[in-house]
């Protein structure tokens, strides 16, 4: 951006721009495919690369190759349509452990213009029945472990192998479907960038979970910033995040397929599993919550002593802030390993910040630099005026990977996307002079617990449901190893004997924490 008379406006060691108050990001722009009628699935399968070995299983060490994968892409779609009779807009819901099946699915469904939802396998089937309820989905992919919890759905069942299930329509097992032979008949609807990919829930900066819309431009624009990551291709990830979150699911079951990366899935995760699969597979690259970062800071003379980990280049940290006495004790520990924190939300689909180099990654406490083709805003949150360089406020984004708003919630969605297509991330942070991001607080009412959002207002609404509880309120409470736990405030009604016991084991019998 230059004035009239030539000069920048936007200060090249900042990224700040005077003139309309905003952050630009100092990374090199994103090349963006220009034809509006283009679905994700086909952007990632377009990609060259030399990779082969797409997925491995670190269980049982059963792998799957790129071409492997694009065969079965191609017979899955084909079954989802002409069989199952999937169609545009369909919401197909995963519930599942990490599984190389997810991938699948998910490149097969967005394929049709269907849209993608997933559900925590931890939850209870109440949780996942307002889930259903809200997003309405014609399918679910699911395991015969898994499937009891859709009993009473009504939903059609897709397996991903043969296993006894009572009391849900199975109309499909997709180890069959990735066999079979494709029909010929590829007669399908036009899909678009501006068309919905996945609708994945989150709390965003406050209330119980929505589901957030994203477009197929918008996962694109994912993919394009990871290849934009050159130091990325090639390498050998492990998945230790859930891949129904929006990290594993955009990362592991698209960006990495880009790439040309292989990818390690951990089914779920387990420190000691995680470090037999690092030295059996040599894995260069892993992503992480603070939570785990420190279980290794603790563990490390063991873990060292007991696993060869010379493999291990980078761990990516999410999901909260990373301190510098983490961040320091982890490279006392493991010095060979660059540790380097990010930034990002469910409704940025990865956009926001990130640290990319050992250079960068020495900025303690900052979670890099804006990512490329993000603008940010550092807004009062009394005033709303926009402020400059070092200064404390809400941070407002803006980019290709923003989503499009709430499904079904309009007030939601006006409160934290403006008509100007700025995000409310909810979180108090700066941008300094070098144009590094660093978070302070939080605006928003969410509890992070070991990386995972846990909304006050859900525990709050299942807490006065109980026949003994007046009123209820539940606040953060600090943890060093999870980062927070809930803890609750609750006022019996009058006469009521009700124990602290009591109210523990009402609550867990509905959620998993």
């Amino acid at each position: 951006m230059v004035d009239s008379e030539g000069s920048s406006l936007v200060d090249s060691r900042s990224g700040f721009c005077k003139s309309n108050s905003t952050f630009y990001s100092k990374r090199n722009p994103l090349t963006l495919p220009p034809n509006p009628s283009l679905d994700v699935t086909t952007f990632i399968s377009s990609q060259p690369h030399h990779g082969t070995t797409a997925f491995i299983d670190a269980a049982t060490g059963h792998s799957m190759s790129f071409s492997d994968l694009w065969r079965a892409v191609d017979r899955v779609t084909d079954c989802l349509h002409h069989e199952i009779g999937i169609r545009k807009n369909d919401v197909v819901l995963i519930l599942s452990p990490n599984s190389i099946y997810i991938p699948v699915v998910c490149l097969s469904v967005m394929s049709l213009g269907a849209v993608v939802t997933t559900a925590n396998t931890l939850n209870t089937a109440g949780e996942i029945s307002r889930q259903i309820a809200d997003s309405n989905p014609t399918l679910a992919f699911t395991t015969p472990d898994l499937a009891p919890k859709l009993a009473d759905s009504g939903i059609s069942i897709l397996l991903d192998g043969p296993g006894s299930t009572r009391g849900v329509r199975v109309v499909g097992i997709l180890s069959d479907m990735m066999n079979k032979q494709p029909s010929g008949r590829r007669v399908r609807e036009r899909v678009n960038q501006v068309d919905t990919a996945v609708m994945l829930y989150s709390s965003g900066t406050t209330g119980p979970s929505k589901g957030v819309i994203s477009s197929h431009g918008n996962l694109t624009a994912y993919v394009a910033r990871m290849l934009s990551r050159k130091w990325m291709q090639g390498e050998i990830f492990l998945c230790t995040v859930p891949m129904f979150h929006t990290f594993g699911l955009l990362m592991f079951a698209m960006a990495t397929v880009a790439l040309g990366s292989t990818v390690v899935i951990l089914r779920r995760f387990d420190l000691h599993q995680m470090m037999e699969a690092v030295e059996k597979y040599r894995a260069t690259g892993m992503v992480l919550a603070p939570p785990v970062v420190v279980a290794m800071i603790n563990g490390a003379d063991l873990i060292k002593a007991k696993y060869d980990l010379s493999s291990l280049r980078t761990v990516k940290c999410g999901g909260a802030p990373l301190s510098k006495e983490v961040a320091e004790g982890f490279l006392e520990k493991y010095p060979t390993v660059d540790i380097c924190p990010g930034y990002a939300l469910t409704e940025s689909n990865g956009g926001g910040a990130s640290v990319e180099s050992v250079e960068e990654s020495r900025r303690y406490g900052s979670v890099g630099l804006l990512s490329s083709d993000v603008e940010a805003r550092i807004v009062d949150q009394d005033t709303g005026r926009v402020m400059g360089v070092n200064q404390t406020g809400e941070l407002w984004l803006k980019g290709p990977s923003i989503a499009k708003g709430y499904f079904r919630n309009e007030e939601a969605t006006k409160e934290t996307f403006n008509m100007e297509g700025w995000l409310k991330t909810g979180d108090l942070c700066y941008i300094d002079d070098n144009g590094f991001l660093f978070v302070v607080d939080r605006l928003k009412e969410l509890i992070k617990y070991k990386g995972y959002q846990v909304p006050p207002a859900e525990l709050e609404a299942l807490l006065i449901t109980h026949p003994d509880i007046l009123d209820a309120a539940v606040i953060p409470f600090p943890d060093k190893d999870a980062g927070q736990y809930p803890m609750a405030y609750v006022a019996r009604k009058p006469e009521s004997k009700l124990s602290e016991k009591q109210v523990i084991d009402f609550i867990s019998k509905q959620v998993i924490l």
